[in-house]
């Protein structure tokens, strides 16, 4: 997208009012892309369709009934990106490439907060089934940063998904069936802003007469979830063969936007009169495409589980998102939709060690090899995550347990290749050819109070 000089002003004068620095946001967000509590950073989301723990309101409600206590939890995650472009030259021989600073590509670290609560609500109804309440709500810049966000045309290329993380806010609950069957639902709640600027401006940019009005309401997608426990079902509290510790989980995620509509209206006394040059901005950012996951779940053992889930993931309903979206409406991008296998256990040291880990292969949803002026890159990835929980049952001061975890998870990018091009008139097109590959480190820690 081109924005004429004068209208420019009014445009830039809008986003420095409502944007801070530079966010380097993007595509993706931490639940779908890295995890949010150390578990499913551990596992690389192998188990978190079975995680008992608050998360479970994102990945599987359902699940929230397995444990009938309470829990806070607090957690911080840290995700390092050590991602590569790398210039192979320009293949169409109408000048030099880019220019870059080294070959690392400009891409901010994720600093996330997670706040989360689970709880029973059941003395509250007249109920006979408990009722299961939890939300879960994530921060950037470690608490300090509610909004990242950042639409962009880029020369140098700019990566798909990686970057700050906007807020995070899941809200639902789970109810226990009977027979081994449970049910859950919840909301995942994103931001659309809308704001309108008109102004006055001289031709040094000093504006007068300024209206300026801001609003940003919820737009709530829904997650749905089913958990059935086979030896319940079946055979009831008794050993029942084959169907003995055997799960399987299905659920339903909605897909999720952070939008930003802007409408900027100037003029100029002398030079660009009413009613003025009108600049309309509609824009998306942190995309999450609709998901659906299903997953098995086998107790080898009281101390040993494993699962193994597949995700599909809608990214195909991008396209005509974008083609809305007036500032990469250009670009013409194309994906299309993946599916991603996992696979987590867990092993039950003692009552007070837990350890984890897990592996997933996720493809990368863009196809096009060139997106002119945005020039997306994407990679393939293998991820794979290892953690561990501390238990420690009789803490000081308090009286019910408190869960210390730790995740860790790495990404390996896959190399591939995009051509870079751009629509400005006189540009040989492609204008650079690059490769790009590269690592991505996740640390997650979580203190978690029982009640």
């Amino acid at each position: 997208m081109s924005v004429k000089p004068f209208s420019r002003l009014g445009a830039a004068a809008l986003f420095s009012t409502l944007l801070s620095a530079p966010a380097f946001a993007a595509m993706g967000n931490t639940a779908s892309t890295y995890g949010l509590l150390p578990t499913d950073v551990g596992t690389a989301q192998g188990l978190s369709l079975f995680n008992t723990q608050a998360s479970a309101i994102y990945y599987n409600p359902a699940y929230l009934t397995q444990d009938e206590r309470g829990e806070l939890t607090v957690g911080l995650m840290h995700g390092e990106h050590e991602l590569d472009v790398n210039s192979l030259g320009n293949p169409s021989g109408g000048g030099a490439a880019v220019i870059r600073d080294g070959s690392r590509a400009n891409v901010a670290d994720t600093q996330q907060q997670i706040i989360a609560l689970k709880t029973d609500l059941t003395d509250m109804t007249k109920f006979d089934h408990p009722i299961y309440f939890a939300i879960v709500a994530g921060v950037e810049k470690f608490g300090e940063e509610m909004i990242a966000f950042e639409s962009k045309n880029s020369r140098e290329g700019q990566n798909f998904q990686y970057g700050r993380q906007p807020l995070f806010l899941s809200i639902g609950g789970g109810l226990e069936g009977g027979n081994g069957i449970s049910t859950g639902a919840s909301v995942l709640v994103s931001l659309r802003n809308e704001a309108t600027l008109i102004a006055s401006a001289d031709l040094a940019g000093e504006t007068q007469y300024e209206e300026l009005n801001v609003s940003a309401k919820p737009v709530i997608r829904p997650v749905l979830s089913l958990n059935l426990e086979y030896d319940k079902m079946f055979c009831g509290r008794e050993d029942c063969g084959i169907w003995t510790g055997l799960e399987t989980a299905f659920a339903f995620r909605g897909h999720t936007e952070s939008r930003t509509a802007v409408e900027s209206n100037l003029t100029i006394p002398g030079t660009v009169i009413d009613p003025g040059i009108t600049v309309l901005i509609d824009t998306i950012d942190s995309y999450q495409p609709d998901i659906f996951s299903g997953g098995i779940l086998y107790h080898f053992s009281d101390n040993f589980r494993a699962a193994i889930s597949v995700e599909q993931q809608n990214w195909s309903d991008l396209e005509d998102e974008l083609a809305r979206d007036t500032v990469r409406d250009q670009a013409n991008a194309k994906f299309k939709d993946i599916i991603v296998p996992r696979i987590g256990a867990e092993w039950t040291v003692n009552k007070h060690m837990i350890l984890f880990g897990g592996a997933a292969y996720q493809e990368s949803p863009l196809e096009s090899l060139q997106t002119p002026d945005v020039n997306f890159y994407d990679n393939d990835k293998i991820i794979i995550g290892l953690g561990s929980s501390l238990i420690i049952h009789n803490p000081p001061i308090l009286a019910y347990p408190v869960r210390l975890d730790f995740g860790y998870q790495y990404q390996m990018l896959e190399e591939r290749e995009f051509e870079l091009t751009s629509t400005e008139p006189g540009v040989t097109n492609p204008y650079e050819r690059v490769s790009t590959e590269g690592d991505v480190h996740v640390f997650s820690g979580s203190v978690t109070l029982k009640f």
